[in-house]
């Protein structure tokens, strides 16, 4: 793995300034996103790796602010994010170093600003108003207004010029998958926090309350919500197919790892039955070091087809 140092000038990052910024907004990913930013340093080339973690580290900034405080505190600190974000959009600088470091790469990159409009706009509505939702068709919404754009904030630079409608199209696939097996993994935390990420209308349809869940109550129609659940996120993580030959070759490694990583998680849900309204479900630690080293012997060239982690472990 390359020094920090020779990765940004790899990514033709100059400047004391400018270099600092890069370095700050990798720190806050490193601390708040272990697994991730491990995976960018470790498998992407080089010369995206800076404006990836730039991108990561401004995603995870606004949903910081979208997930903290009171619904007005979060309106607030949301509108204020937005001004901000602008002016540096419109100026190319910032009093803020990680916004200082993100609009550098979106202007060296060329993503467009739209996906950044958007993913703001939805932290404002879909995600800082989230009370759950009532159907698929909620859920979908959801996708569109905040996961999809917050997603390609981040993976969009990868593309100089930002990402063509096939590419763009095949990221909402994968954040669908990645959605539906976080709120699957994330059950027993979420209920504890009081949000319920499983459409209201799936639990009608087998005759399960929010308190069924919340007390973890092992019945017959919970274990089938949730393997009708978990069937949806397999479906729609083999929907995923294809992803790689989208992505630039130098990020492969590090989406197919990503792709490896839900499909072992998504397993591990669906082993825990019942038992993952009890826990949350994670990773583990050997099962992302495996991966992390399969990927890293794949290499930049892997397939161009379907993430190997999109079929049902055996």
């Amino acid at each position: 793995m390359p020094s920090w140092r020779t990765t940004l000038t790899a990514a033709g990052i100059s400047g004391a300034r400018l270099r600092e910024d890069y370095t700050h907004a990798a720190r806050r990913v490193r601390r708040r996103e272990p697994a991730p930013y491990l995976a960018l340093r470790l498998l992407a080339a080089p010369h995206l790796v800076p404006s990836l973690a730039a991108g990561l580290a401004f995603m995870n900034l606004v949903d910081d602010v979208a997930e903290s405080g009171t619904p007005q505190e979060r309106a607030a600190g949301l509108a204020a994010l937005t001004g901000r974000v602008e002016a540096a959009l419109t100026s190319g600088d910032s009093p803020d170093p990680l916004l200082r470091a993100y609009v550098h790469a979106v202007h060296t990159r060329g993503l467009p600003t739209h996906w950044i409009v958007r993913f703001l706009d939805g932290a404002a509505t879909a995600e800082a108003a989230f009370d759950g939702f009532a159907t698929e068709a909620d859920f979908q919404a959801y996708l569109d207004a905040y996961a999809w754009p917050g997603v390609l904030v981040f993976t969009g630079l990868q593309y100089q010029g930002g990402p063509d409608p096939e590419q763009a199209a095949v990221w909402r696939r994968f954040v669908d998958a990645a959605q539906r097996v976080d709120f699957l993994a994330d059950l027993c935390g979420d209920l504890a926090d009081g949000r319920l990420c499983i459409p209201r209308a799936g639990l009608a349809a087998y005759e399960v309350t929010r308190a069924d869940l919340e007390q973890a109550r092992d019945t017959p129609a919970v274990r089938a919500l949730l393997a009708a659940e978990c069937r949806r996120a397999r479906t729609a993580l083999d929907a995923t197919q294809g992803i790689l030959g989208l992505c630039e070759p130098g990020l492969r490694p590090v989406i197919a790892a990503m792709a490896d990583l839900m499909a072992h998680q998504l397993t591990a849900v669906e082993r825990a039955g019942v038992g993952a309204l009890s826990r949350d479900v994670g990773y583990g630690v050997a099962a992302p070091l495996r991966i992390l080293v399969r990927a890293a012997r794949r290499g930049p060239g892997a397939g161009a087809g379907a993430p190997t982690g999109t079929s049902k472990a055996r």
